[in-house]
């Protein structure tokens, strides 16, 4: 399990300074999980998916409860905010629209028999250890449990988002609704945070950390011991899933950004500038040729096509996971248009 850092880690720093930094490790072990590369190039068979979803159900039902048991107290009350935050609803959804069954009748379905029947030993110790916090003199801790979860919703979570909906055909939004976050005061549940909208959110998040904890170097350490165990439960949990029963060639080799969940600062992913705007760069030994790279029309047809996408895209917007799955349309497609004009 977890092996502490503090040692090495400032304490003096802010606790969300020294959790991105005393985690880093732990992160690193949960990103070279198997499990969670699988999940992060959507390659699961669907319904293993679903089973993964059942077991973070699990998770959150069991620490959020214990979040509103204790919404009052000083380290967690800043961060208190289940309008905003609460996932266990939209899990449920989500299981009940894969799974194509009513909310109220997922938990009697075949698959989450079998898993209560005989849970992974990684999902019983990771509730046990959420409840037993909640139980305790001192439920501080579970500040680190929601912390690793929220913030990797919030980052990670947002490009699993994407390749769940590729891998299991979602792109009318249904069935992630477990990636969707409200912007940070909304009053409209059907209105989905942009990226802007996330990091607001991360950033109220982080000072909320810092002011619930406060100075206390001995707080800081046992939230950072906390954190990195947080972690390894959320890694055993990807080493609990099964292999899928067909691996695409094409994605063996691909490399994850940042595991599902994990507190990771991340950005969507843009065109580098050399592709909005093509130089030409020729070497010192060989002249310019007085023959065109590329043809007039070629160009002018660059022009129109970048003019209506920009159109399209700037009044869609890239919010939720309908803009997600356009901004990721958009982006194969101009590598499309300037690879052929290019070549």
């Amino acid at each position: 399990m977890a092996t502490s850092t503090t040692a090495v880690v400032d304490l003096s720093l802010p606790v969300a300074d020294i959790l991105r930094k005393g985690t880093s490790a732990a992160h690193e072990r949960a990103e070279h999980s198997q499990g969670a590369k699988w999940l992060a190039r959507g390659e699961l068979d669907k319904e293993e998916y679903v089973r993964f979803l059942m077991m973070v159900y699990h998770v959150y039902d069991a620490f959020e409860r214990a979040l509103e048991q204790h919404a009052t107290h000083p380290v967690l009350a800043p961060t208190h905010n289940p309008g905003l935050f609460a996932r266990t609803a939209s899990i449920a959804a989500d299981i009940s629209y894969l799974l194509g069954v009513p909310e109220s009748s997922w938990q009697t379905h075949p698959l989450h028999v079998a898993l209560q029947t005989a849970p992974p030993a990684a999902l019983t110790q990771y509730v046990s250890r959420i409840r037993e916090l909640a139980a305790g003199p001192d439920p501080s801790r579970l500040l680190a449990h929601a912390y690793v979860r929220y913030l990797g919703d919030l980052s990670g979570g947002q490009f699993i988002r994407r390749r769940i909906v590729k891998a299991y055909g979602l792109e009318d939004g249904a069935g992630v609704s477990f990636y969707e976050f409200r912007p940070l005061g909304g009053v409209s549940s059907a209105s989905a945070g942009t990226m802007g909208d996330l990091k607001k959110i991360k950033d109220w998040y982080r000072e909320g950390m810092n002011a619930g904890v406060g100075d206390s170097t001995e707080l800081k350490a046992e939230i950072l011991d906390e954190a990195e165990l947080a972690f390894d439960y959320n890694t055993a949990i990807f080493d609990a899933l099964h292999a899928p029963s067909t691996t695409s060639s094409s994605s063996s080799d691909v490399e994850i950004d940042s595991p599902l969940h994990s507190p990771v600062e991340s950005s969507p992913p843009s065109p580098p500038a050399t592709d909005l705007e093509p130089k030409v760069v020729f070497q010192a030994s060989q002249p310019p040729s007085d023959e065109p790279l590329v043809s007039l029309s070629s160009v002018i047809a660059l022009v129109i096509a970048l003019s209506l996408t920009h159109f399209t895209l700037v009044v869609g917007g890239f919010t939720g996971a309908r803009g997600l799955y356009k901004l990721d349309k958009f982006q194969e497609w101009l590598n499309g248009v300037f690879g052929a004009i290019w070549a």
